[in-house]
């Protein structure tokens, strides 16, 4: 996609906050129009819009959207986004089996700026299953790295909760 979609996308979004529950069908239809713009088939389009519904409180119409991207081919940066937040909209479905089974893989991919997002919300996922202890050690070695002390310590009674015979 070229810069100025981009921009434009992004300047959309960084105007979210001004819309209210009355009004968040104008900003899903301001996201529309810029999904409108994109080619047929292109997995941005759909995935701009999960993203607009989910946003705006409705999880039941992002997942099927979330998919369709993904199943479009969505990938790298997008891609991830898209794992994550359907394995988020899933769990306030009621699917949070199918969250973990989404996002489980994404702990062991190439790493970037979303890996504590990925261990959040796959923690609340595990909880929902009344895999608290599993989710808290996600959090916990994911917060790890961001303490000024006791980096190491929290990283091993993460690792204890899930495994304390180490």
């Amino acid at each position: 996609m070229n810069q100025d979609w981009e921009d434009r996308v992004a300047a959309a979004w960084a105007t979210y906050d001004d819309y209210t529950e009355e009004t968040a069908p104008e900003f899903r239809a301001l996201i529309g129009a810029l999904a409108d713009e994109l080619p047929r088939k292109h997995p941005f389009a759909p995935f701009e819009r999960a993203c607009a519904w989910d946003s705006t409180g409705h999880s039941d119409k992002a997942v099927p959207l979330y998919r369709e991207a993904l199943a479009l081919g969505l990938d790298g940066y997008r891609g991830r986004r898209a794992r994550i937040q359907l394995s988020s909209s899933l769990r306030n479905l009621g699917r949070a089996q199918e969250g973990v089974e989404l996002l489980t893989p994404e702990l062991d991919g190439p790493s970037d700026e979303l890996d504590d997002a990925v261990r959040a919300v796959l923690a609340l996922c595990l909880s929902s299953l009344g895999r608290d202890r599993e989710g808290l050690s996600l959090v916990l070695g994911a917060l790890a790295p961001h303490l000024p002390r006791y980096q190491r310590s929290m990283a091993h009674y993460a690792r204890a909760l899930v495994h304390p015979e180490d």
